[in-house]
């Protein structure tokens, strides 16, 4: 049985479930194993742990790519981007956070995710789609949402989507109160300080504005091809 603590408004997972990425034997078969982590992380969590700080520490100006979609190239040599689209939530000299769009994992009850955030009895009807949101730490939920939706924890990306990391969003969802559109992901993509910028000097992604629509309403398996249609930026 899996054992999980409180950290606030979030669950923590004990670590033996993060040690679950290590048994990976190899990239090439990164999303089948990272579906089967999830559906078991889904079972008792709804969030892992808090995103990376989103404050950029002190220097000169950085030209962001956040509120941007990385589209990978059909000739994109990582596995686990194959076709992927990622919405950049934070990009500073620190570094870089994203979640990948167009990988779905099935959908699990609105009731069970409550229920996992400390809520055993819920009235809350209805299913929730979930989504594979990057190879990093798959036991972390982040909601992509519309941002006329506000709490505690929210980080605002480009004044028409936001991402928030609190277990809140889910009980406004709930009780109807929630944002008009949502998507709840399971992990995300990272980059270290430099390497987006790294990544993008060698061409390594295609690029296009976020658009809701896109990231909400269009199905999954069109996003990759009308992201790539939108692109900005060449290879």
């Amino acid at each position: 049985m899996l054992c999980f603590t409180r950290a606030g408004d979030e669950l923590v997972l004990d670590a033996w479930v993060i040690d679950l990425m290590a048994l990976i034997p190899s990239v090439v078969h990164w999303r089948r194993h990272v579906l089967a982590i999830i559906a078991v992380v889904m079972a008792v969590s709804f969030i892992g742990a808090v995103a990376p700080d989103a404050t950029a520490p002190p220097g000169p100006a950085h030209e962001s790519l956040a509120g941007q979609l990385l589209i990978a190239p059909p000739s994109m040599g990582d596995p686990r981007f194959d076709h992927a689209v990622i919405l950049v939530v934070r990009h500073d000299r620190g570094g870089a956070l994203g979640v990948v769009i167009n990988m779905p994992a099935g959908e699990r009850p609105l009731a069970g995710l409550l229920a996992a955030a400390g809520e055993p009895r819920t009235a809350a009807s209805g299913n929730v789609p979930v989504f594979v949101g990057g190879p990093v730490r798959p036991d972390v939920a982040l909601v992509v949402h519309s941002a006329e939706y506000q709490r505690p924890g929210t980080l605002a990306i480009d004044g028409r989507v936001a991402v928030t990391v609190s277990a809140q969003v889910l009980r406004d969802i709930a009780a109807h109160a929630g944002p008009q559109k949502s998507l709840v992901a399971f992990g995300y993509a990272g980059w270290g300080a430099g390497q987006l910028d790294g990544e993008m000097q060698r061409n390594v992604w295609f690029t296009a504005p976020a658009d809701p629509k896109l990231i909400f309403d269009e199905d999954r398996a069109r996003v990759w091809d009308l992201a790539l249609a939108r692109r900005t930026r060449d290879l």
